[in-house]
């Protein structure tokens, strides 16, 4: 059987299980834990007042030109999901698995895939919206094999 990598994500924490062929026994790869500091600092670039760009507008004239404001809840969650991406498609490339599934927050499982590569989009067998995070031993098998079960 195919050496399966489980992701379990929100927007602040991330474990990566494999998943053991005879009895689908999880095997903790790596915990991501992103802190609440780390949100606020590299999503805000230090600026926490969130206000938008001020600058010569297109015209060349003097004034205001308003860059779209991003919220820092969002900045930061796609650090996080870079971060995530990339060491799913690091452990494609380096062939330590070869079939991805993941659980993540609808939010999380929005931003990863897209950043997964080509070769992990291609092992990338099923995606979850749901948050299992907080889950430990027994019960997170358990919840993870039941959302496996949902039809997609």
């Amino acid at each position: 059987m195919k050496k399966t990598w489980i992701l379990v994500a929100n927007a602040s924490r991330a474990r990566v299980f494999e998943r053991q062929a005879a009895d689908h026994t999880l095997i903790e790869l790596a915990d991501f834990v992103y802190p609440a500091k780390n949100l606020i600092d590299e999503a805000a670039g230090g600026d926490l007042t969130g206000a938008a760009g001020k600058g010569h507008g297109r015209t060349g004239h003097a004034g205001t030109q308003f860059e779209p404001q991003i919220e820092v809840k969002d900045k930061a969650r796609a650090n996080f999901a870079h971060q995530l991406a990339d060491y799913l498609n690091q452990g494609v490339t380096e062939r330590r698995c070869e079939a991805l599934l993941l659980i993540a927050s609808s939010p999380m499982l929005g931003e990863i895939k897209p950043l997964l590569s080509s070769a992990a989009a291609s092992a990338l067998e099923r995606a979850v919206a749901g948050d299992l995070t907080r889950y430990q031993h027994a019960e997170l098998q358990d919840r993870v094999e039941r959302a496996l079960q949902l039809p997609n």
